[in-house]
């Protein structure tokens, strides 16, 4: 019945690993009323390995895995179809980057404009590849891009959506990936400028 459904569903835990580095998506749970628990110890990440072995139950995901139920809204995917195709296309011409992820979601938070999810798996193997000292390794072999989730709900996509043939666009598009990469991690010096 629902309760053996409820059993089997994987109860995820969220977590913040850097404060300042993910108070956008901090802000966006507190609005939702939503928890996240801070483990900032390098420690910590074996820790959470060790404790999802041991209960395969519970999953621990970083607070920019991906956007939780209570943050966003139910969207026709469907009924939307054009306009995610258009921003897509939007986007991937303006920043050049014909593989970029692209998703549109409708945030409750309408001031969120754009932001980066990167999927937990993804991350935890970049770490893993920086804890081994494995830089040459290019990890994108490994399909750690990130995507780009977009905001149906906020003006600045509502306007790139409606000029997208605008001499504007593709500046407010690269605004808002840079904005985006800037709330999700540190950017290399040359990215700043």
């Amino acid at each position: 019945g629902a309760e053996e459904a409820e059993e089997k569903k994987e109860k995820v835990i969220y977590y913040v690993t850097d404060e300042q580095q993910q108070g956008q998506y901090i802000s966006m749970f507190k609005a939702a009323k939503m928890d996240a628990v801070i483990l900032t110890h390098n420690i910590d990440q074996p820790f959470i390995s060790k404790l999802e072995h041991k209960n395969d139950k519970i999953k621990f995901q970083r607070i920019d895995a991906e956007l939780g139920e209570g943050v966003k809204e139910e969207i026709d995917a469907e009924a939307m179809k054009d306009d995610i195709d258009t921003l897509t296309a939007t986007f991937r011409n303006a920043l050049k980057n014909d593989k970029l992820d692209v998703k549109v979601e409708k945030l409750k938070d309408e001031s969120v404009s754009s932001m980066i999810t990167l999927s937990e798996d993804s991350r935890r193997m970049q770490d893993m590849m920086k804890m081994y000292n494995m830089y040459g390794m290019d990890p994108s072999m490994f399909g750690t891009s990130e995507t780009l989730v977009l905001n149906a709900n906020n003006k600045l996509v509502q306007y790139v959506l409606a000029n997208k043939d605008s001499d504007n666009v593709p500046m407010i598009c690269e605004q808002l990936y840079d904005l985006a990469m800037i709330s999700h991690k540190q950017l290399a010096p040359e990215a700043m400028t």
